[in-house]
């Protein structure tokens, strides 16, 4: 081995498997609860020159042979993997002239699996490396879209009927999502007030509770749910509206008694958050380790909003997710989901060998004590199902 390679990267590689899932996708991207059926995923492997690996798993859009090949080889081959806030700069510098093909969930993917190999290397977790603030998080439990399933998520009685379940599990909150298209009678301002009340009542008065509402709902539209949450006693309201419009929502922040929180969708990572903060156009900050470009950029939005007296909601589950919430003090709560009632949420896909976030009987997930990430990928069934590698 040359002299210097032992502790940089030496591989950069992908995997293209099949694996399983049982959930279906409605025209507009929403999941819902469905048959068994193959669908294949990614997974980014980064190997330095003792042989230690990191891993993340990723959509094969965000990790295609032309990126890596265009983008993520020239920046981390013979670097030192520990190096990662220069080496995701490196790779967000180079998002300007990509046009448009390099996103934050390939800086995101990159950056996590970097998190992965040091934590292995080090034989640590990586929460454990971002400071260890807690080793367990309080869940809400979110839901998945409003369906015209009978029994399912199709009336607001069906929402109450399961966010009563939902708090016999142990969840320490809950959040809506109502009814989008193509659902036939969607958007509808009623039928979300209607579904709101009756879980309110259903619940009792001292759940938290939250609604994730139409993401296009007018300025009046959004107000008149707005004003029903107050009456309900909502803990958040989340995105009703477009969110390329910071002034509508300082619009309607300054109208309501109940926290809006974001933004979730908008671009400009951490910067965009500082505008919606100055502009205040949000209560509650909103980010997402993947869409932000990593745990990195994530923990700066945590800070950025600690700052200012704000608590910072995490976007969205899974092991990074939970590394950024164990670092953290002003996050409440991991959000677990999707959920619906015909759907077993604790069914493992066949790639992995345990839950990444298993709720216990209080309600909390724990962090787990492996090195790395703490996703227990289940690499012999990985490699068994590959289908194509770059």
């Amino acid at each position: 081995m040359p002299s210097g390679t032992a502790h940089t990267i030496v591989g950069v590689s992908a995997q293209l498997f099949r694996t399983r899932t049982r959930l279906a996708l409605d025209p507009d991207g929403h999941e819902h609860p469905g048959d068994a059926r193959e669908v294949t995923r990614a997974l980014l492997t980064l190997t330095d020159g003792e042989g230690h690996q990191g891993r993340c798993l990723a959509d094969p859009a965000h990790i295609g042979r032309e990126l890596l090949d265009a983008h993520v080889r020239p920046v981390l081959l013979g670097q030192d993997p520990l190096d990662r806030g220069r080496l995701w700069q490196q790779l967000a510098r180079r998002q300007r002239g990509s046009a448009g093909t390099l996103g934050n969930r390939t800086l995101a993917a990159v950056e996590l699996a970097l998190w992965d190999l040091a934590g292995r290397r080090l034989g640590l977790p990586v929460w454990k490396l971002l400071g260890g603030v807690r080793d367990k998080v309080p869940a809400y439990a979110s839901t998945m879209c409003g369906d015209e399933i009978p029994g399912g998520l199709s009336s607001p009685e069906d929402y109450a009927a399961f966010a009563e379940k939902l708090v016999a599990q142990g969840y320490h909150a809950i959040k809506l999502h109502t009814w989008m298209p193509p659902v036939s009678f969607a958007p509808s301002v009623a039928m979300d007030i209607r579904a709101c009340a009756a879980v309110r009542e259903a619940v009792g008065p001292d759940v938290p509770l939250m609604l994730d509402a139409n993401h296009w709902y007018s300025r009046a539209e959004a107000l008149q749910l707005g004003r029903a949450l107050d009456r309900l006693g909502f803990h958040w309201y989340e995105e009703p509206m477009e969110e390329s419009s910071v002034q509508s929502y300082r619009w309607l922040a300054q109208q309501l008694d109940t926290l809006v929180i974001g933004p979730e969708t908008v671009e400009g990572r951490m910067q965009a958050r500082a505008e919606w903060i100055t502009a205040g156009a949000c209560d509650i900050l909103r980010v997402g380790v993947p869409t932000s470009g990593g745990i990195g950029p994530a923990l700066k939005t945590a800070h950025l909003a600690e700052a200012f007296g704000m608590d910072c909601e995490l976007h969205g589950g899974g092991a990074a997710t939970l590394a950024v919430l164990s670092a953290v003090g002003n996050s409440r709560w991991y959000e677990r989901g999707l959920l619906h009632p015909f759907h077993d949420f604790d069914e493992l896909p066949p790639h992995l060998l345990r839950a990444t976030a298993p709720l216990d009987a209080d309600g909390y997930v724990h962090l787990s004590p492996e090195p790395g990430l703490g996703e227990a990928l289940d690499t012999g069934y990985i490699d068994a199902e590959t289908v194509a590698s770059w």
